[in-house]
C-alpha cells in the first residue's frame, strides 16, 4: 500500500495539503443565512426490493438501499456500506434530518453481509441503532477507520478491525483497503476529528470497487487510481454541497462528482450520498439534476432506492 501523507498531529486528524472542514463561528454564519430549497416531507416512490440470498456467478449485484447505503453482492462476500435505517440521522429521536424517502431494502429483507464497511462517525454514516441489529445476527464483521471502533465496541458491537490510511484486512478473497478521503469527524461538539474518515477499495480476483463514502474533491482520486488501477466500479458521493463557501472543504458537488468518475477512470459510477436525507441547502432531488446536467456519461448510474445493477 502507498505512504499517504501524514494526517495526524497527534491529537486530532486533518487533510494533509487541503482545506479543512469549516469552523463553528461558519456553522453559525451558515445557519443564520442559508435558505434551504424546499423538498416534500415525504415522498412515496420508493418500492422496496429482496435482494438475493446469495450470487452464483462472476457478476457483482448492487443494490441502492438508501443514502450511502450499498449492498455489494459477489460470489466471495456480501458487504454492506455505512448502513442506516433510523428515521432520523440523528442522536435524538425527535430532532435533526428526518427521512424523505423509504429504505430501498427491508431490514429483515438482507441476505447474510460479511463485511459492513464504515466510512467515519457522523450520524448518516454511522447510525448505532441500525448497527446494534446487524450485530446481532452475529454473521458481520466490521471494517471502521481509527478510533472509531471504540465507540462500537462499548455499544456491543463486534468483531471489529480499525484500519488506517494505507491499511488492509481480508476476509477469504475479498481484500479491503483503507484510503484517503477529504472530511472530518465529530459526533458532539467535543470530539471534532478525534477520529479517522475513510474511503475503502474492495479487491477481489474478479474486480476493484472503489467506495468514496464522504468527500470533497481532491487530488486523493488520482492517488487512488495511480496505485489500484481504474476500479471497474466507483461509489461517488454527489448531494449535500450548498453552500459551496462552507461545504467545497468536505462535500463535492455533482458537477465535481462527474469529473471524479473520469479521473479514475472507472467502468461505471454510481451516485450516492443523495436522494434520502436534506443534509444541507439543495433540495433533495437537485444533486441528481445536477449530474445530469454535468455528464452525459452513460456508465455514471443514478439508481433509486432499491434499484439494482448487475455489472460484470
Amino acid at each position: 500500500m502507498p505512504a499517504f501523507p501524514p494526517h495526524f498531529d497527534g491529537k486530532r486528524f486533518f487533510n494533509p495539503a487541503a482545506p479543512q472542514a469549516r469552523g463553528f463561528l461558519d456553522v453559525l454564519k451558515w445557519k443564520f443565512t442559508s435558505r434551504p430549497q424546499k423538498s416534500p416531507r415525504f415522498i412515496p416512490d420508493v418500492q422496496p426490493s429482496q435482494p438475493p440470498s446469495s450470487i452464483q456467478t462472476a457478476a457483482l449485484r448492487v443494490t441502492m438501499v438508501n443514502h450511502s447505503t450499498v449492498l455489494l453482492q459477489q460470489r466471495e462476500s456480501h458487504i454492506l456500506t455505512d448502513p442506516i435505517w433510523s428515521e432520523r440521522a440523528s442522536p435524538l429521536a425527535s430532532i435533526g434530518p428526518r427521512r424523505h424517502r423509504a429504505p430501498g431494502v427491508r431490514l429483515e429483507d438482507l441476505p447474510r453481509i460479511d463485511l459492513v464497511l464504515l466510512s467515519h462517525n457522523h450520524y448518516d454514516h454511522l447510525d448505532l441503532p441500525t448497527l446494534q441489529k446487524l450485530a446481532r445476527l452475529r454473521e458481520s464483521r466490521f471494517i471502521v477507520p481509527t478510533g472509531v471502533a471504540r465507540l462500537l465496541r462499548g455499544q456491543g458491537i463486534e468483531p471489529i478491525h480499525e484500519l488506517d490510511w494505507g491499511e488492509s484486512s481480508q476476509l477469504a478473497q475479498t481484500t479491503i483497503h483503507c484510503v484517503p478521503a477529504m472530511h472530518f469527524s465529530a459526533r458532539t461538539p467535543f470530539d471534532r476529528n478525534r477520529t479517522l474518515w475513510c474511503g475503502y477499495v474492495i479487491e477481489t480476483h474478479a474486480r476493484k470497487i472503489y467506495f468514496a463514502a464522504d468527500t470533497a474533491f481532491g487530488p486523493h482520486f488520482a492517488q487512488i487510481r495511480d496505485h489500484f488501477g481504474p476500479p471497474h466500479v466507483a461509489l461517488l458521493p454527489i448531494g449535500a454541497y450548498e453552500p459551496r463557501w462552507f461545504m467545497s472543504p468536505v462535500h463535492m458537488a455533482a458537477d465535481e462528482a462527474a469529473r471524479a468518475h473520469e479521473i479514475l477512470g472507472a467502468q461505471t459510477s454510481i451516485a450516492i450520498h443523495h436522494g434520502t436525507f436534506q443534509l444541507t441547502d439543495e433540495s433533495i432531488d437537485a444533486p441528481a439534476k445536477l449530474l445530469r446536467e454535468s455528464t452525459a456519461d452513460p456508465s455514471f448510474l443514478i439508481l433509486s432506492n432499491g434499484q439494482s445493477v448487475t455489472l460484470d
